[in-house]
C-alpha cells in the first residue's frame, strides 16, 4: 500500500477547523481591542467574549455566568480542586475522593493537596477502567468535601458513570467535579441533569485553538480567585483575556455539539473496524478499556513482545501519527499508570498503542493503519529478544522489565 499521512492522535490535540480559524482571525487583525476598553473595538471584543461564554454554556446546559475561561484544561482542574479544597477546609472537611487513573492534572494536584494536609482516596478501577457510584459511596466519610472523577479516560477511552456519581454526590451534599476534557464534543453532557458542580474542558481537543480552556462552576459554588489583579472573569481570574482563542472555543464547541450524534456514529464505526481489523490480524494483541462504553474514536491496544516507543517511531516513518499513552507523558519511559491500573503487567503495558480517530479520518485511513501496524508489529517481534517461535518468551520478558 502506498505511503500516506494519517493523523490518528486526536486525543492529544486536533486540527483547528476552518470555521474556527475564520472566526478567530478578525480578533488578531481588525477587532483587536482590549475587552476592558470603552471604545468601539474594545466593546466588540467584549461582545465576542459574551457570545463565546453563552456558546460554551449552551453546549453544557449551563448559564453564561457559570462559565470561566482559563488557559487550558489543566488550569481548570487545578482551580477546581485547589479552590474547592480551600473552601471545604473552612467547613472542617479534609477528605477528597478521586481515581487512580485520572489525568496527571488531577493526580498531581491531589498529591500537592496531600502535602498541605488533605487526605485523598484514590479509588481503583476494574479491568475495563470502570467504577460504580456504589464504589464512590463506600469511600465517603464524614469529612469528605470533594469528589473528582474524570468523565472519560484520555488513554483507554472508557466512559465513567458520571450521572450516577453526580446524583450520589448531590444527595450527600458533596461537591462533584469532573475532568471532561476528552468527553466534551464526544459525549452528550448536561451539567444540570447530571448533577455536575464543576467541569473542566479544553478547546484544542475539539478542533479549537491551544491555550484556551474553561471551567464550569455551578451557581452557588464559591471558589477563591485563581489569580488576583484586574476584574477579568468577574474578578476571579486576572489578566487580559485571549479573545481570539475564546472566540475559537465558542465556535468549536458549538460545532462539536451541533453534529455530535451523526459524527460520533461515524467515528464509532471506523473505530470498531480498526479494532476488529488489528485484533484479527495480530495474535497476542488485546484491546484496553471497555469494548463498547468508550469514546467514539478511541482504540487502545497492546501487543506482546513489542515496545511502544519503537512502534511509534516505525509508524511515524510510515506517515501515521499515534501515541503510546497520554501525550502529556509521552517522554516518560515508565509504563502508563492507566494501563497498570487496569491490571496489565509491565511488559504488556510497555507495548501499548493509542489510536484516536477524528472526523477527518476515512475508511482508507483505517485500512492503511491496520496494514501498517500489522507489518510493523511483525517486524519488531522478529527483532525482539522477548519473542520466540511466534509467541512471547515470558521468562525473557520478565527479566527485561525487572
Amino acid at each position: 500500500m502506498e505511503k500516506r499521512f494519517v493523523y490518528a492522535d486526536n486525543a492529544a490535540t486536533t486540527q483547528v477547523s476552518p470555521r474556527v480559524l475564520e472566526a478567530m482571525l478578525p480578533f488578531y487583525k481588525e477587532e483587536y481591542g482590549n475587552p476592558s476598553s470603552v471604545y468601539s473595538i474594545g466593546r466588540q471584543a467584549k461582545e465576542a467574549l459574551d457570545k463565546a461564554r453563552k456558546q460554551v454554556a449552551d453546549a453544557l446546559g449551563a448559564q453564561p455566568g457559570e462559565i470561566y475561561f482559563t488557559g487550558c484544561g489543566s488550569e481548570s482542574d487545578n482551580w477546581a480542586l485547589k479552590g474547592a479544597a480551600a473552601q471545604m477546609k473552612k467547613k472542617g472537611k479534609n477528605h477528597i475522593i478521586t481515581t487512580v487513573f485520572e489525568h496527571h492534572a488531577i493526580l498531581h494536584t491531589a498529591q500537592a493537596l496531600e502535602k498541605q494536609g488533605f487526605e485523598v482516596t484514590y479509588l481503583p478501577v476494574d479491568e475495563y477502567g470502570l467504577l460504580t457510584a456504589k464504589d464512590v459511596e463506600n469511600a465517603l466519610r464524614e469529612d469528605t468535601g470533594l469528589v473528582s472523577i474524570m468523565y472519560a479516560n484520555n488513554e483507554i477511552g472508557t466512559i465513567l458513570p458520571i450521572p450516577e456519581i453526580g446524583a450520589l454526590c448531590r444527595k450527600k451534599g458533596i461537591l462533584f467535579h469532573t475532568d471532561a476534557v476528552q468527553a466534551v464534543g464526544n459525549v452528550k453532557i448536561d451539567v444540570k441533569a447530571q448533577n455536575i458542580d464543576m467541569l473542566s474542558l479544553s478547546a484544542h481537543k475539539l478542533h479549537g485553538p491551544k491555550g484556551v480552556g474553561a471551567l464550569y462552576v455551578r451557581k452557588g459554588v464559591v471558589l477563591p480567585n485563581f489569580m488576583d489583579g484586574g476584574a477579568q472573569e468577574r474578578g476571579h481570574r486576572a489578566g487580559t483575556e485571549n479573545v481570539a482563542g475564546i472566540v475559537g472555543l465558542g465556535v468549536a464547541i458549538t460545532d462539536a455539539v451541533g453534529n455530535l450524534e451523526e459524527r460520533t456514529a461515524r467515528e464509532r464505526d471506523l473505530r470498531d473496524q480498526l479494532i476488529h481489523g488489528i485484533l484479527s490480524a495480530i495474535p497476542h494483541s488485546r484491546l484496553n478499556g471497555h469494548p463498547t462504553q468508550r469514546l467514539p474514536g478511541n482504540a487502545n491496544l497492546s501487543f506482546e513482545g513489542v515496545e511502544g516507543e519503537a512502534l511509534l517511531l516505525w509508524l511515524d516513518m510510515s506517515g501515521i501519527c499515534a501515541s503510546s499513552g497520554s501525550a502529556c507523558t509521552s517522554g516518560s519511559l515508565d509504563p502508563s499508570h492507566v494501563l497498570l491500573s487496569i491490571g496489565l503487567p509491565h511488559e504488556i503495558a510497555h507495548g501499548s498503542l493509542r489510536l484516536t480517530l477524528g472526523e477527518q479520518n476515512t475508511e482508507e485511513d483505517v485500512d492503511y493503519i491496520i496494514e501498517t501496524v500489522t507489518q510493523v508489529v511483525g517486524t519488531l517481534r522478529a527483532m525482539s529478544p522477548v519473542w520466540e517461535d511466534g509467541r512471547p518468551n515470558l521468562t525473557a520478558a520478565s527479566n527485561l522489565h525487572g
